[in-house]
């Protein structure tokens, strides 16, 4: 995208695609026309003055906006400009630096489908996919079939989360979202009080085909322990209390083993 001109004199002619600023001079019912500096005048009009015309409700003769150029010259003259192109466009230059930055953004839950949660940042649609809910919204419920995962999604509603953006989707024009990865490094920074061998004493969150989730310490900190870790699965259930022992750290992500507890003497407790 072409960076917003910071004058309207022109040094060279604009071209299509680059985004300008502009003095309102004349307001219509359906049109508006700006006043481009030492360049031909520009006019929102047709489609895309109804795609804005909340934003410019309120704008007055002599207000100063920002536009996309979508044409040099139409057949009355006028340089055609879209204020709905530009405001995408600076929001996507504005996401593209968040998530280089890796900045954390909260954001309101607006509604849910079945592969996620639905949100906006700058004023764009975002997607908060269940693959990338913190273990805390997610690990309770996962395994358990569509219609309990809905009904627990839906308590997240209004509700605001601490996100990262995952990937910007510029075909579909969609934010991807991770609450995991907003707290990476929070996790990882607990978990310096642990290590390959500590024995854990947690409380079941989410029993799963493949597993079960623990959430364990004072940190309340997510751990999983795979189905061949399990002395027996058949007796275990949400809110249980198990004790375990931690077999790995990989980054942000804890494994243990009820099993392992037998095979050597496990150390002290951490976090207890």
């Amino acid at each position: 995208m072409e960076t917003a001109l910071e004058q309207n004199s022109f040094s060279r002619p604009p071209r299509v695609g680059e985004i300008i600023k502009g003095k309102i001079i004349q307001k219509g019912k359906s049109s508006l026309f700006l006043d481009m500096g030492s360049f031909k005048m520009g006019i929102i009009y047709g489609r895309e003055f109804f795609q804005a015309k909340y934003a410019l409700k309120n704008l007055k003769i002599g207000d100063e906006i920002t536009a996309k150029i979508t044409e040099l010259e139409n057949e009355d003259g006028y340089v055609e400009l879209s204020v709905q192109k530009a405001n995408e466009d600076m929001a996507w230059e504005d996401l593209r630096e968040k998530k280089g930055k890796e900045e954390n953004l909260t954001v309101k839950i607006l509604g849910m489908n079945k592969g996620g949660l639905l949100a906006r940042v700058s004023n764009m649609p975002a997607f908060l996919p269940l693959s990338q809910l913190s273990p805390k919204h997610y690990s309770g419920f996962a395994g358990q079939d569509l219609s309990k995962i809905l009904r627990e999604l839906q308590k997240l509603i209004g509700k605001k989360l601490v996100v990262k953006i995952f990937n910007l989707d510029y075909r579909n024009k969609t934010v991807i979202l991770s609450e995991k990865l907003s707290q990476f490094d929070q996790v990882k920074d607990l978990l310096k009080n642990y290590g390959v061998g500590d024995m854990v004493e947690g409380e079941i969150t989410g029993l799963t085909d493949f597993g079960v989730f623990i959430k364990f310490g004072k940190e309340n900190l997510d751990g999983l322990i795979y189905s061949t870790e399990i002395d027996n699965k058949e007796i275990l259930q949400i809110g249980q209390k198990i004790k375990a022992k931690i077999t790995a750290l990989s980054g942000n992500k804890v494994y243990l083993s009820q099993k392992a507890l037998k095979e050597t003497p496990a150390t002290s407790t951490p976090g207890a």
